[in-house]
C-alpha cells in the first residue's frame, strides 16, 4: 500500500482491524511538530479496542496545539457547545515532540501526567492518524487509533 491507497482506504469509512491501521499507517509519511499546530476536531475508528467509545461518552472535540510546549491533549464540548480543556481525564496538559516510532521519527504529543504518548502521521492536507502509545494503552497488544482533521476556524 502506498500513501495515497493509505488516505483513500481512510477516506472510505471508520472500521478497521488493527492490522488495516497498522498498514495505513506504515505507508503515510511522518509529520514535524511544527507542522501541527493549531486547533483539531478529532474521531476514532471502529475497531473493537477497549477504549472504544470513551472519548464520545465525554464529548470529546478533539486536541489543541497551541505551540511546542503548550497543548491541550484532551479538548471536550459542554452541553451549551463551549470548548474546555479535560484536565482531569488528562491529567495535565502535553506538549509536542518528535519521537521515533516504529522505527521512524514523527510528531508526538507527550503527556504531562501520564506515561501516555500520541504519535501522529500525516492522512492529508488537513488530516492526521494518531496512535495512542503508552503503559496500559495496548489492548492484547493492539493500538488505539484515532484521526485528527484540522478545525478550519
Amino acid at each position: 500500500m502506498d500513501a495515497d491507497q493509505a488516505r483513500a482506504r481512510l477516506g472510505a469509512g471508520d472500521k478497521f482491524t488493527f492490522d488495516e491501521l497498522d498498514e495505513i499507517w506504515a505507508a503515510l509519511p511522518t509529520v514535524r511538530p511544527e507542522e501541527i499546530l493549531g486547533a483539531w476536531r478529532g474521531s476514532e475508528f471502529v475497531t473493537g479496542h477497549r477504549f472504544e467509545g470513551t472519548l464520545a461518552r465525554i464529548d470529546w472535540y478533539g486536541k489543541i496545539f497551541t505551540s511546542l510546549t503548550d497543548v491541550s491533549p484532551i479538548v471536550c464540548r459542554r452541553p451549551d457547545g463551549a470548548l474546555y480543556d479535560n484536565i482531569e481525564m488528562a491529567k495535565g496538559r502535553a506538549s509536542l515532540w518528535t519521537v521515533e516510532f516504529r522505527g521512524e521519527p514523527t510528531a508526538t504529543m507527550i503527556y504531562d501526567g501520564q506515561p501516555v504518548l500520541d504519535h501522529f502521521k500525516r492522512a492529508g492536507e488537513h488530516t492526521l492518524l494518531g496512535v495512542m502509545n503508552g503503559k496500559g494503552v495496548r489492548d492484547q497488544g493492539r493500538y488505539y487509533y484515532f484521526r485528527l482533521d484540522r478545525d478550519p476556524g
